[in-house]
């Protein structure tokens, strides 16, 4: 065993620097070089087909979601309606008249027809009636 330790101090010369374990010193940028640097270390990002999907997934989510809220408002700003219970004594022209003044008494009764899925002038009492946005 002693003959394999002679043999390898032989073979090393003494003007030979001997290997060290610790790393060799290495000067680290700063400011703007540190930036580039940190930058240029990075990988770019790769997506996977599952990561292409979920963002695809997410896009269309809030897409469909502005529209859904595009439609509510434009709903809401066309003009809101409200709804009326029907009393004894009262007609659809009555009301009609009372509820949307700024239309004749035909296109009233209409609107109204139309806002409530009537199909003939006959109301009752309890009855609720939409009136649609003035």
């Amino acid at each position: 065993m002693s003959a394999i330790v002679l043999e390898a101090v032989r073979h090393q010369q003494a003007g030979e620097p001997r290997p060290t374990a610790r790393p060799h010193l290495v000067l680290v940028p700063t400011g703007r070089d540190a930036v580039r640097a940190a930058r240029a270390a990075q990988p770019p990002l790769r997506l996977t087909r599952f990561g292409r999907l979920v963002v695809a997934l997410l896009v269309a989510a809030v897409v469909s979601l502005l529209a859904v809220g595009l439609v509510g408002q434009l709903a809401s700003a066309s003009g809101g309606s409200r709804t009326v219970t029907v009393t004894a004594g009262q007609t659809l022209s009555g009301i009609a008249a009372r509820e949307l003044p700024r239309l004749s008494l035909s296109d009233g009764v209409v609107a109204l027809q139309v806002a409530n899925s009537l199909s003939s002038t006959e109301i009752h009492v309890g009855q609720q009636l939409v009136i649609p946005g003035r």
